[in-house]
């Protein structure tokens, strides 16, 4: 998503490492999370974990672009000496039972401004504070740097002239991810919009696939001269895969710019296997013309779970709630039938595992715990019941406290019979 900050005269970035080690600024033993039962039928806060705002991995400077020469806002001074791991757009299984892999989007929230930041994607362990223990912290690995070295995606990148090409923020801004049946990589993304497709360690595969119905948005590099059909920022927020991996559910955060009903999202079926898109169109229709698809996670064969959400933030009223639909259900207007499972500004937290507060002024925590960040825009169904959701925090935007960078969080939330027939 697009944070508030003004954007700026890019550069070209320098090239650097394909694989590397972050820097590791949360440290402890390592905990899994939680067994115990809710305490009721009701959704539940059973664990929370949270990485520091200025955590950095490898890698040369960025934030160059985020304001003019030298500058602090919101408490952050740019340019920033490395690689912010910061806010998640994406989290899938990782390489062992309690790791995540876990994808930023494309950096400081604009085409211009995030010239500078490397696409990757994290190796992290949640160490959850639960009601059993747990410290609370994140450990961060190593990544995976996304990168074209076969020259696939068919445009001019940030890093043309290198042997690497790694992708930069002003290249793609990827918002989705979901792992295929050999460990590749699927991309929903939001410049074309496109669904890209990356090896298990992050080389582009395919030249990107280009949406149904002529969907473009403003940053697409081919629209040579033709308008936009699609606003910026409302590409591939959101993207499950089936379980059996032969399907992705692509669904656009935004209507097209020539929708008659602003409500209406399109949730668009692609094949893994033929690459291609199937044909098959969903609709879903938001609860405000103003909402947005953040993203979707599939809980079976033919279930989805889905956040909706506006764009406020921190303390202020706003919308932001995780949604069941069924793909073979649908309204008498043809849209999908929703449930509403969770409430993400007044989640039940009987444990008070939120507390205590990790800065003076942070706000949202204790019973109920409220999820503070304006771009809440991870979901990922994890044993059991239980949602893992994580927030997308371009720096230096603020949410859980005022005066301060948001922190990237992740919580535990348990859905009693989130899985069970009786949902469907």
């Amino acid at each position: 998503m697009r944070s508030h900050t003004p954007r700026r005269r890019s550069k070209r970035a320098p090239a650097t490492i394909i694989m590397g080690t972050a820097v590791v600024l949360a440290a402890g033993v390592l905990l899994t999370p939680s067994q115990a039962s809710p305490s009721s039928r009701h959704p539940v806060l059973v664990g929370r974990a949270v990485l520091p705002a200025l955590t950095f991995a490898g890698g040369p400077p960025s934030g160059a672009f985020e304001v003019p020469g030298p500058g602090t806002v919101n408490g952050v001074t740019f340019p920033l000496p490395g690689q912010p791991v910061e806010g998640f757009s994406a989290i899938v299984d990782g390489r062992e039972p309690g790791e995540f892999l876990a994808m930023p989007d494309n950096g400081f929230g604009s085409k211009v401004n995030s010239r500078d930041f490397l696409i990757r994607a994290y190796y992290i362990r949640p160490r959850f504070k639960t009601a059993r223990g747990g410290d609370g912290a994140v450990e961060v690995g190593d990544f995976i740097s996304f990168r074209d070295p076969d020259h696939r995606i068919g445009f001019p990148l940030v890093n043309e002239g290198t042997t690497s090409r790694l992708l930069t923020g002003g290249d793609i801004d990827p918002e989705s991810l979901q792992r295929g049946r050999h460990g590749d990589l699927w991309v929903g993304e939001e410049f074309g919009p496109w669904i890209l497709h990356f090896s298990s360690t992050g080389v582009l595969l395919d030249p990107p696939f280009a949406m149904p119905d002529g969907i473009r948005s403003p940053d697409n590099p081919f629209l040579n001269g033709a308008p936009p059909t699609h606003p910026g920022s409302r590409g591939l927020e959101g993207m499950a895969i089936s379980p059996d991996r032969k399907h992705l559910y692509a669904a656009l955060e935004g209507a097209s710019l020539a929708d008659t009903d602003q409500s209406r999202r399109h949730v668009y079926e692609f094949s893994t296997g033929k690459k291609a898109f199937t044909g098959r169109v969903l609709q879903y229709r938001t609860e405000a013309a103003g909402n947005l698809v953040a993203d979707m996670w599939a809980v079976d064969t033919h279930r989805l779970v889905v956040i909706e959400r506006d764009r406020g933030f921190g303390a202020s009223d706003r919308f932001a709630r995780i949604y069941l639909v069924d793909l073979r259900v649908t309204d008498d207007s043809g849209f999908l039938q929703k449930t509403q499972l969770v409430d993400l500004t007044a989640i039940p937290d009987p444990d008070l595992v939120s507390l205590p507060a990790l800065h003076p002024g942070d706000v949202g925590l204790g019973d109920p715990f409220r999820v503070t960040c304006e771009s809440v825009e991870a979901v990922h169904l994890v044993k059991g019941n239980r949602l893992l959701v994580g927030c997308d925090n371009n720096l230096p935007n603020s949410g859980r406290n005022p005066g301060l960078p948001d922190d990237s969080e992740f919580i535990l939330v348990d859905v009693p019979g989130l899985r069970a027939a009786g949902h469907s």
